[in-house]
């Protein structure tokens, strides 16, 4: 963990724990699939996810590619609870220079999500997430109600985004030395490390949000809002009532 966290070299990282610089690097082998995110096999009904790719810087040039930042990079699709806000699922590193929309399905996320309601950004034509509207050939703007659901699917889908900002704490994911499946192990790794509470933690946090006031977003044709009080959705600003356009 201090390795992923600090990202230094094995010969700054063995003095530090009184090892040999081969033996520290055995014990992040050994260890780096021990601590991985165990992806979640089966969603609730009304869960809501959201998916997004993200690039990690990657020296072993074997698996990455030059991408849009200039450097040899993995991309990795990453998929998280709307509700929890908890990395739940991360596909295996493709090359950096792979596009979204394919990279979803061959990194394996796709298969993991199945049917489960997800929400993407524009990246993802014809995949069957929930994507915005999208100006069609020669129409000048979108009408107002689309533009509205544009906004509300945005201030969603952001919280993916947050959560790359936790993970990229980690320094291993700014500059990544490890080879073969140590990139992958480091995703893996730093969500489950640093976003996974325990389930009793997890219930009391999400409950203290309701009480609170702060949606729970529900499975739907539309993107509601719970309240702890109230069994009954109710609008809210995180797009409430508001249908959102699955992608054919």
């Amino acid at each position: 963990m201090a390795y992923w966290r600090t990202n230094l070299t094995m010969r700054q990282l063995a003095p530090l724990f009184g090892v040999s610089k081969s033996a520290a690097d055995r014990i992040i082998d050994h260890l780096g699939p021990m601590l991985a995110l165990q992806p979640r096999k089966r969603f609730a009904r009304d869960t809501v996810l959201i998916v997004d790719g993200t690039l990690v810087p990657t020296r072993d040039h074997t698996i990455a590619e030059r991408s849009k930042n200039y450097r040899y990079s993995t991309n990795h699709q990453v998929v998280i609870d709307a509700d929890t806000r908890l990395v739940v699922v991360v596909g295996r590193p493709l090359a950096g220079n792979r596009n979204d929309c394919k990279a979803w399905e061959e990194s394996g996320a796709k298969a993991v999500v199945g049917k489960t309601m997800t929400i993407a950004d524009g990246g993802y034509p014809g995949t069957g997430l929930v994507i915005p509207h999208r100006r069609e050939r020669g129409q000048a703007g979108l009408p107002d109600w689309k533009e509205e659901h544009n906004k509300s699917h945005e201030q969603v889908r952001a919280r993916v985004e947050h959560a790359f900002a936790r993970m990229k704490t980690w320094k291993i994911l700014r500059d990544c030395r490890l080879k073969g499946d140590g990139v992958h192990h480091a995703m893996l790794g730093s969500p489950g490390c640093t976003a996974s509470p325990s389930p009793d933690k997890r219930a009391g946090r999400t409950a203290a949000n309701h009480a609170r006031g702060n949606p729970k977003i529900i499975y739907g044709t539309a993107l509601r809002c719970r309240s702890a009080s109230s069994a009954l959705s109710q609008p809210c600003a995180c797009g409430a009532e508001m249908p959102l356009r699955p992608q054919a």
